[in-house]
């Protein structure tokens, strides 16, 4: 019920192996008690009334006799009852049995998690493969023809080995960031930063978690399956993100995270990207800062961040993810009542994180390297408790990205461009002036043609331009104008009826691509 709230679809058998959080559940489950405690009030209850609702029943030796001599009719009725149960399990006498994303077919995009149930979603996924299905939409021709994740870069000026610094924004989606009606803004730092920022007005998340954050931001590669990346038979593929690609022209590479290591796999992520060095809670080297559930808190993990990247050499490219405004929302005791409480949990360790992020920059505008130096502002996901847009099944994809150089103040503005954490890569590579080529699944600042992709619900989620395809794999489940339509309340699937069926040919092209190099283990350039 909780975790439906964050994650916005219905929990597959990974709940149960808890996938991707083995090292966080056993640290967490008293705190998560602590808060739920209402959850298993109620499950007390309903075992209660379910005990007390079977009936004792006491049988003579005369009826045990008679149920034996009856044993055929006995026997008929299980498979009766066998037969039904099969009929209700595969959902009706139809040719094929339901499957999940069957759910949009009874209600909108927006109510398909809803009927669903957590039960059916866990058989369903209880011995599920985890590997991919290449479709055959196109020949290999035709395919490169709509879609090659291929990418060259070519400038007449020379690489630009300015440094690179990545921070990832735990939970600090759209709806959490800029002073929103009736209360001051939890991020006054983070609003600050945007207005002397390169700031991406309508950025969206490849992924609902943290950790389909990571290989998105920093390998391009999108979360398109039902799986993460990270946890899945794919993680050990040969990948070449912005680690490696940066280390070819002489940089030192670092990964940061405050939380304890192995925390979402992340370390086992950095040297499987090519990162030279992984700083969790067990190389933090001072007493106190820790937060008694995941790790160090981030004002004080921020400057110890702070004052490794002084001891780097130049050029350094650096990753931080920071995990205050992660639940159970702990801040330190000294902040009790300083930042505003907000409408959720989440929006007091909103303003602690960007409390934090304030007096990190504090610290790097005293620094030598910070005028040589690109900061790439992103969040990882959104946060629950949404409203309006933000509850949509597109507006749970919204997020702050922007960028930011000192020493450029032509690298300002607000830009209208969908912008997605895949296109991060990409696009610091062209602001550094790279010649080469690389393989990405986004697209470069400076093109056009732009395409937002996400799969979330059983279902392919596309946007291009003002447009906004929920696709299944095999025909179109919502066709909607997002901007005028904020709310997707008019479907134009049968309205605008050429155009949709172009979207879908490049959404093929799209998922046929990815899946076909990542089955066959190319994702890098041939």
């Amino acid at each position: 019920m909780e975790y439906y709230k964050f994650t916005g679809k219905r929990s597959s058998y990974s709940l149960i192996t808890a996938k991707g959080m083995e090292n966080e559940i056993p640290g967490l489950v008293l705190s998560f008690m602590i808060e739920f405690w209402y959850i298993i009030v109620l499950l007390a209850v309903v075992l209660f009334f379910f005990w007390k609702s079977i009936p004792n029943v006491k049988q003579s030796k005369e009826q045990v006799e008679y149920s034996l001599k009856n044993i055929t009719l006995s026997t008929l009725s299980f498979i009766a009852i066998l037969g039904l149960s099969i009929l209700i399990g595969r959902g009706g006498t139809q040719r094929k049995p339901l499957r999940r994303v069957d759910a949009i077919h009874y209600g909108s995009a927006q109510t398909s998690a809803l009927i669903l149930n957590t039960p059916f979603s866990i058989i369903k996924t209880l011995s599920k493969k985890e590997d991919l299905a290449v479709p055959t939409y196109f020949t290999s021709e035709e395919l490169s023809k709509h879609f090659n994740p291929v990418k060259k870069f070519s400038s007449t000026t020379p690489f630009n080995k300015k440094n690179v610094v990545v921070l990832i924004l735990e939970s600090f989606g759209n709806e959490n960031i800029g002073k929103k009606r009736n209360h001051k803004s939890y991020t006054p730092f983070l609003d600050s930063l945007i207005t002397q920022s390169l700031f991406f007005k309508n950025g969206f998340a490849n992924g609902r978690l943290s950790i389909d954050a990571v290989p998105s931001i920093l390998s391009s590669i999108p979360s398109l399956m039902d799986n993460n990346f990270i946890q899945s038979t794919y993680a050990f593929n040969k990948i070449k993100g912005l680690p490696r690609i940066l280390k070819e022209q002489g940089y030192s590479t670092s990964f940061f995270h405050g939380a304890f290591n192995g925390s979402q796999n992340f370390d086992q992520y950095a040297k499987i990207s090519g990162f030279d060095a992984y700083y969790g809670k067990n190389e933090y080297p001072y007493e106190g800062g820790e937060d008694g559930r995941w790790g160090i808190f981030d004002e004080e993990f921020m400057q110890y961040f702070g004052e490794e990247l002084t001891n780097f050499n130049p050029p350094f490219f650096t990753t931080l993810f920071t995990i205050s405004s992660h639940n159970p929302y702990i801040i330190p005791e000294k902040y009790k009542n300083k930042f505003p409480k907000g409408t959720t949990k989440i929006h007091e360790t909103i303003g602690y994180s960007d409390y934090a992020l304030q007096k990190f920059f504090e610290f790097a505008k005293t620094q030598k390297w910070y005028d040589n130096t690109l900061f790439v502002l992103s969040a990882d996901h959104t946060s629950a408790g949404g409203k309006g847009f933000y509850n949509t099944s597109l507006g749970k994809l919204s997020i702050p990205i922007l960028f930011f150089d000192p020493s450029n103040d032509q690298l300002k503005g607000i830009s209208e461009k969908n912008f997605q954490q895949i296109d991060i890569l990409p696009s610091i590579l062209e602001y550094l002036n790279y010649q080469g080529e690389i393989l990405t699944f986004g697209n470069k600042l400076s093109d056009d043609n732009r395409m937002i992709a996400c799969y979330q619900n059983n279902a392919y989620h596309f946007v291009k331009n003002d447009y906004y395809l929920i696709f299944d794999g095999n025909k179109t489940l919502g066709y909607y104008n997002w901007k005028k339509d904020r709310n997707q309340e008019h479907d134009l699937a049968e309205v605008r009826v050429q155009e949709r069926l172009h979207f879908e040919t490049e959404a093929k092209a799209y998922i046929q691509s990815f899946n076909s190099r990542v089955v066959n283990d190319q994702l890098i350039p041939d």
